[in-house]
């Protein structure tokens, strides 16, 4: 009997590059394996060199991250790929570009985590957000979020500050005490404002790995749990095709 293929993921990195090894040591335990031979296969492009999205979307004077970000989709792709995913919940801003740019698919963390929150909490209509005021200017959440009638609630101005903050100070690398106390009144803040369950948009914030004084889903977690499946053949990789793309 013929064994299917497992596929080769590839990962459009670097933003930030803690956060992109992060998701890679999640896809290695999610992974089930006795062996080095039973991981999948990854095909990083761990480029820090990406435009900032901060920059470009925030300050609104910044190069614009979309043709980097194509360029480094085609070459994923030339490099054997079957499918890519975007390590950064802000870059799905841009991911028409890098899906315009490729033949294969590009997984939507977007969909996808709006998805998993509508299938595994059915009775929960609102939703914390933790990410960078990037995700709530671009209104990604927002949208997907709507469409399966259930609302985003974000940290007020104050509190919305301070978590940036912490975005950057990961991107640093300073994960001390401080850095992780102000996380954690974020996500008090939201607890306080009748949010049971919060999502963690940001793969900064997943790198940091705090626990949290309320119910967390991560979504790099979701990204990871869904490569791995892809990747071994356990659930069907959608063909851009298929999708009328």
């Amino acid at each position: 009997m013929t064994q299917t293929r497992e596929k080769v993921v590839g990962i459009l990195g670097g933003m930030g590059p803690e956060a992109t090894v992060d998701l890679m040591q999640r896809i290695i335990r999610l992974t089930p394996a006795l062996d080095d031979a039973d991981h999948i296969r990854c095909i990083v492009d761990n480029n820090p060199k990406v435009p900032s999205r901060i920059k470009a979307i925030i300050e609104g004077d910044g190069e614009d991250p979309g043709p980097c970000m194509a360029d480094m989709g085609r070459r994923l792709e030339s490099w054997g790929a079957d499918f890519l995913v975007i390590a950064c919940n802000t870059a799905h801003y841009y991911y028409n570009a890098v899906q315009q740019a490729v033949t294969i698919p590009v997984i939507n963390l977007i969909d996808l985590v709006a998805e998993h929150v509508s299938g595994s909490y059915p009775n929960h209509r609102k939703i914390g957000i933790l990410a960078s005021p990037a995700v709530a200017m671009t209104g990604l959440y927002t949208r997907r979020f709507s469409r399966l009638g259930i609302e985003d609630v974000w940290p007020d101005p104050d509190h919305q500050a301070r978590l940036l903050s912490v975005i950057k100070a990961v991107k640093k690398g300073d994960t001390g005490p401080t850095v992780r106390d102000d996380y954690r009144r974020v996500g008090q803040h939201l607890k306080q404002n009748g949010v049971e369950i919060a999502l963690i948009a940001c793969t900064e914030l997943s790198a940091l790995g705090e626990d949290l004084p309320l119910s967390a889903l991560d979504a790099a977690e979701i990204l990871a749990s869904e490569i791995v499946q892809l990747a071994t053949n356990r659930k069907k990789l959608v063909d851009r095709t298929d999708r009328g793309v």
